[in-house]
């Protein structure tokens, strides 16, 4: 017996280490390598371990499709652009305060889009305005790539968020209680992140690094967005203000229930009625902005799908589905050992477990398969669901190691060099308002989420 228990021990751990060596591979990768490699894990535990093969959240992916597809046909018909110049009005106007404004317009830029990629456009203005206005660019590069972390976090239609909502809307959580959540606590988080960073470092005008690349001629103006008039700028204000009320929409449909429509299904002569689910409601709001906005604005069918925003988000569709999968078939095939492990640590502390979806994040790069991974086993580990929502911010751990693609977009649109990755890799720029950000962001959405429990 004590044989068979030290094997079973043994399999586990050699199944742990599989699983961890296909997220480490698929990270370094980059790109859809994160799902596909996921999916030789599968197949070693499906056909060689004999494993389950779990499934992957369908719900999930579903709408994050259905939002991708909505965002894509904006960025199509020059919806996102013209949302990034508006930003970029607003950074312009007071370049002093820089460090505060910029991180708040990328929050909100973020939010109301639901991708940080969007903030591609806005990280070379912000270098530009706060270089012009003697501010060192260090400051708020640093802090607005972390703001679109948590920006993307509080997002209704984000990847994360609609997972979120995806495994714990059948326990009784609803959007607005979500956000009611993630959105005071996020912003609160930003906000004292911004102050860390306020006054960090010397001020250009005294930085040797920058005079010297000012004295070599190494400094060059950031490349201007592109100009909008008339037919352009309808499509895209249409586009861009068409994409905001299907995010309204989505956010009423979740405020007031009685907004999804009931239906009724005959099944062998007996009729029972439904009500539309939140998921579905989100799908079928987010397909209809991206058709209209295609016969409305003109948006190409066909740039919709070799734009940044389609790719990316195939690339976060593909990472979630050979993740969770792979996750969802070990933790399925050791349920019972693992739960018996871990659950009395995890109830005496719970906080480790929130450590463990930060760490989790550091490696996967992305929010939305750390929940996706991580949430069905708090769950089992019998954690309350106003906890594990407590614990959704610890998912923003990716500015942790620097190789995120906003983080080195931002390193590299410094042309003043005061925005750096460190000599010992985690003494980078992001790391100080990354941390700061994290533990008050945490701290406030485990208030919350006890209060409104």
């Amino acid at each position: 017996m004590c044989l068979f228990a030290a094997a079973q021990f043994l399999m586990i751990w050699i199944e742990l280490i599989l699983l961890l060596a296909c997220i480490v591979i698929g990270a370094r990768l980059g790109g859809i390598a994160l799902g596909t490699v996921a999916g030789i894990g599968l197949l070693i535990f499906v056909f060689f371990f004999s494993l389950p093969p779990g499934g992957p959240p369908p719900g999930v992916l579903g709408m994050i499709i259905a939002v991708i597809t909505a965002l894509a046909t904006m960025q199509a018909a020059g919806g996102l652009d013209y949302l990034v110049s508006l930003a970029e009005h607003v950074l312009k106007k007071r370049p002093q305060y820089i460090t505060f404004i910029a991180p708040v317009v990328t929050y909100l830029l973020v939010f109301a889009s639901g991708t940080t990629h969007v903030i591609y456009a806005l990280l070379p203005v912000i270098a530009e305005v706060s270089r012009k206005g003697n501010v060192r660019p260090e400051r708020p590069l640093s802090i607005s790539v972390i703001a679109g972390f948590y920006g993307n976090a509080a997002s209704p239609i984000s990847a994360a968020t609609v997972a979120m909502l995806g495994f714990f809307a059948a326990k009784g959580l609803s959007l607005p209680q979500l956000l009611s959540i993630t959105i005071p606590s996020t912003f609160i988080g930003v906000l004292l992140g911004a102050l860390s960073v306020a006054w960090r470092g010397k001020n250009l005008d005294d930085d040797p690094e920058y005079q010297q690349r000012l004295a070599e001629g190494a400094v060059n103006a950031a490349a201007a967005l592109p100009e909008f008039k008339e037919a352009s700028l309808r499509r895209a204000r249409g586009s861009m203000l068409l994409f905001l009320a299907g995010i309204v929409a989505v956010v009423l449909i979740g405020v007031f229930p009685q907004l999804r429509p009931m239906y009724e299904v005959t099944k062998d002569g007996l009729v029972d009625t439904d009500q539309v689910n939140m998921g579905t409601a989100i799908m079928i709001v987010m397909i209809a902005v991206a058709g209209l906005t295609m016969i409305l604005f003109k948006a190409s069918p066909e740039e919709t799908l070799k734009g940044t925003i389609m790719r990316s988000g195939l690339t976060a569709i593909i990472s979630i589905l050979g993740v969770s999968w792979l996750g969802s078939s070990f933790f399925e095939g050791n349920h019972e050992a693992i739960v018996g492990q871990i659950s009395g640590l995890v109830q005496l502390y719970p906080i480790t477990f929130a450590l463990g979806i930060f760490m989790l994040s550091t490696l996967l790069f992305s929010q939305a398969a750390t929940v996706s991974l991580m949430m069905p086993v708090g769950l089992a580990l019998g954690l309350p669901v106003h906890m594990l929502v407590g614990f959704y911010p610890a998912s923003n751990g990716l500015f942790f190691l620097p190789t995120y693609g906003t983080v080195l977009a931002a390193v590299s649109f410094d042309q003043t060099g005061t925005t750096r990755i460190g000599k010992y890799l985690l003494n980078h720029s992001f790391m100080r308002p990354g941390l700061v950000t994290t533990v008050s962001t945490l701290v406030i959405a485990l208030l919350l989420s006890n209060i409104l429990k």
